[in-house]
């Protein structure tokens, strides 16, 4: 299910993977009164892994969460939203340990088993009182139908403009599995994950450090491929959990190759999530796909994918419909990897601006007015003759952006 659809398209029932309940609450964290607790609590002990920010600012939530994964016992996801439990110090550890030791005592597991996620403004102590209200009120509504599913997914946002939610099914050994996940961000967003909170569920069978190795790839062809604003976060974190519970319990854990199966369907499912998280860009009006090819590899046409893509110039140019190519190919240029000046190519929307090194007589104005017409603008960046190539994906920059990020805090 993927929440940007069009709004006459009849909804289509999330799968759902089996053995596990969700509930959405609202505590209080936010003065707005929207939900600001998520659960997601499994019917046994699950394999759970996780992939983190970057940042050497890290938020205690992340802390404590990190240092359970990879495990095989996991059974709760706890997330709050409205206060992000980052620069807090040692009260800041406190009150996630408290919270996993709450969520426990209400689900009846172990505080160990309990992953904390916090999302929100940074350096403000948590307000328990109300935490502990929204965890107690999600606790007591846990379900497994969509309405529960999409309770959870409402209750993780801040300044999203639409929750974030996508589920697959994928079929192996003649068995349906399932997968579901969603997210949250619409700022702060960098490679290396961001202001981003996302679970991805599955019921397939996968053991800890196979779910620990899967994960890592997807977020690295997804979530690790996309920008608003360059700005790498305190609380980035991105969660996978298995239960196992879609065939016997006594189901053999994927074998490699039905696992590279099942990898390729959950990065499709992520893919679509990152994506969601550069249109919900904070005054986006444009979503922007860089494609590299010809470069020596494709570590390096990744790092010149997300050099031009983060380019204030490049952003602005794509805010304004300017097709204005100097600055796509002098940030390819500057990027860092050797490119073959006199093999780069560009194309945008269609448009061959730049070949072999050498600008093309085109009709800038009508390829302007086309840009501003569409939501999306894509460029194919060839940078010589070399086999390797990637995508970025990116949100523009605009006067919106400025203004709401200039008085967030006030």
């Amino acid at each position: 299910m993927t929440e940007n659809a069009a709004q006459n398209d009849p909804p289509t029932p999330p799968a759902l993977p089996q053995g596990i309940r969700f509930a959405g609450a609202a505590g209080g964290i936010k003065a707005s009164g929207k939900p600001d607790v998520s659960l997601i609590v499994t019917d046994r002990p699950a394999v759970m892994a996780g992939v983190y920010t970057t940042n050497q600012i890290v938020a205690a939530p992340v802390v404590l969460t990190r240092s359970k994964t990879p495990t095989s016992t996991g059974r709760v996801v706890l997330t709050n939203s409205g206060n992000a439990n980052a620069c807090t110090g040692e009260q800041g550890m406190q009150d996630a340990k408290a919270m996993c030791d709450f969520a426990a005592e209400l689900t009846g597991c172990d505080a160990t088993d309990v992953m904390v996620m916090s999302t929100g403004v940074i350096g403000q102590p948590l307000p328990m009182a109300k935490v502990r209200a929204g965890i107690e009120i999600a606790a007591g509504n846990l379900g497994d139908s969509e309405a529960d599913f999409l309770a959870s997914a409402d209750a993780i946002c801040t300044t999203d403009q639409f929750r974030k939610t996508v589920s697959q099914t994928v079929t192996l050994r003649g068995h349906e599995y399932r997968i579901a996940a969603m997210c949250k961000g619409a700022g702060m967003i960098a490679p290396n994950m961001a202001t981003m909170l996302g679970v991805v569920m599955t019921d397939a069978p996968i053991g800890p450090d196979a779910a620990q190795a899967s994960l890592k790839q997807i977020a690295s062809e997804t979530f690790n491929r996309v920008s608003v604003d360059g700005h790498t976060s305190t609380n980035d974190t991105v969660m996978l959990v298995c239960t196992g519970m879609s065939e016997s319990d006594n189901a053999q854990e994927l074998s490699q190759d039905e696992l590279s199966v099942w990898q390729e369907a959950a990065t499709q499912v992520a893919l679509q999530l990152a994506k969601m998280l550069v249109a919900d860009g904070e005054g986006a009006a444009r979503f922007f796909e860089v494609r590299v090819s010809g470069a020596a590899n494709d570590k390096d046409a990744l790092v010149i994918a997300k050099t031009v893509a983060a380019s204030p110039l490049v952003k602005t140019a794509i805010t304004g419909g300017d097709p204005n190519w100097g600055r796509i190919v002098s940030a390819a240029g500057y990027a860092g990897p050797k490119i073959q000046p006199e093999r780069t190519s560009l194309v945008m929307d269609g448009v061959t601006v730049f070949e072999n090194g050498t600008p093309l007589s085109i009709d800038a104005a009508k390829l302007s007015q086309a840009m501003k017409a569409n939501s999306e603008v894509l460029a194919d960046l060839k940078v010589g003759d070399g086999p390797g190539k990637a995508s970025f994906w990116a949100s523009d920059l605009t006067e919106a952006y400025v203004r709401f990020n200039s008085l967030y805090t006030t």
